[in-house]
């Protein structure tokens, strides 16, 4: 349904060994660029509180429209009201789901482990700079594996892939179009589908309870898309996620602080380590 709305039209490609040919590469390129756009678009309302302009661009009826006809609707919340008090309730709201005690913050290591800072917080940070990205820091510090970062990212690989185009260099095309798809079954594939009705849920403004709808509808179409559909939804949408366990690396061989090995006080100190150093109270200290 996204795909024929905003003019995502399927593209052969046909492989014959090691050449490989895409039919309409022009029309190819479009699809791209659209994509990259929606993953912006959704990026624009997940890492940040939405500047006016932001909420102008998608307040544009060509877009409104768009959104109408996947049954993507805001309420007169959204539309009725002027962009300086829409933008001062949007900030309250985002606080509210996101960013208070017993919101919803939109982090990959939160939504599947409890906590912030987890495996999934260094593994994508490893993969940015992997792929020679920066993470630039907006108004606000944000965290690698926070969603619209994720979504970014994913945006910054399509359009590479259309500058891989544009060179007729197939093989970086085809090795960023298996990155994309690597970065959805390890990690958006994992638990955006179960995040987006969560915040549908429990969204009490129109502007996030349909762009979680949207959401939502886009990342089922991105994972059948790229045959992905196998993928567990490990959010589930909860409203409370179990902390796990911390893991922790140790050396078993290391000793215990306070548990030096017999003797090693003495050899370092000398004889006088052993002797008992009298403590005087702090009330004999008075003048």
């Amino acid at each position: 349904m996204l795909i024929a709305t905003f003019d995502l039209e399927d593209t052969v490609t046909a492989v014959s060994g090691c050449a490989e040919t895409i039919q309409d590469p022009a029309q190819l390129r479009e699809e791209l660029y659209a994509r990259a756009d929606l993953y912006r678009i959704l990026a624009g309302v997940f890492v940040e509180e939405p500047s006016t302009s932001f909420l102008a661009a998608l307040r544009d009826p060509r877009l409104l429209q768009s959104l109408r006809d996947v049954g993507i609707a805001f309420d007169a919340d959204f539309l009725e009201i002027d962009l300086p008090t829409l933008c001062e309730a949007l900030a309250c709201e985002y606080a509210t789901l996101f960013a208070s005690s017993g919101g919803f913050p939109p982090i990959e290591s939160v939504r599947l482990t409890g906590r912030f800072k987890q495996d999934p917080h260094f593994q994508v940070a490893q993969i940015y700079q992997r792929m020679g990205f920066e993470q630039v820091r907006g108004r606000f510090e944000v965290f690698p594996d926070q969603l619209g970062i994720e979504l970014m990212f994913v945006a910054e690989l399509l359009e590479r892939c259309v500058a891989a185009l544009e060179r007729e260099d197939m093989l970086v095309y085809k090795r960023l179009e298996k990155e994309i798809r690597r970065f959805w079954a390890l990690h958006l594939g994992r638990w955006v589908r179960g995040y987006s009705g969560l915040i549908e849920r429990a969204a009490g403004h129109s502007f996030y309870r349909e762009m979680a709808r949207f959401l939502g509808g886009f990342a089922i179409e991105e994972i059948a898309a790229m045959g992905l559909s196998h993928l567990d939804d490990l959010d589930q949408g909860q409203l409370e996620v179990p902390k796990s366990e911390i893991k922790m690396e140790f050396n078993p061989d290391e000793p215990v602080c306070g548990e030096c090995p017999p003797g090693l006080l003495e050899r370092v100190a000398g004889p006088t380590a052993a002797r008992v150093i009298p403590i005087t109270p702090l009330q004999d200290l008075a003048l």
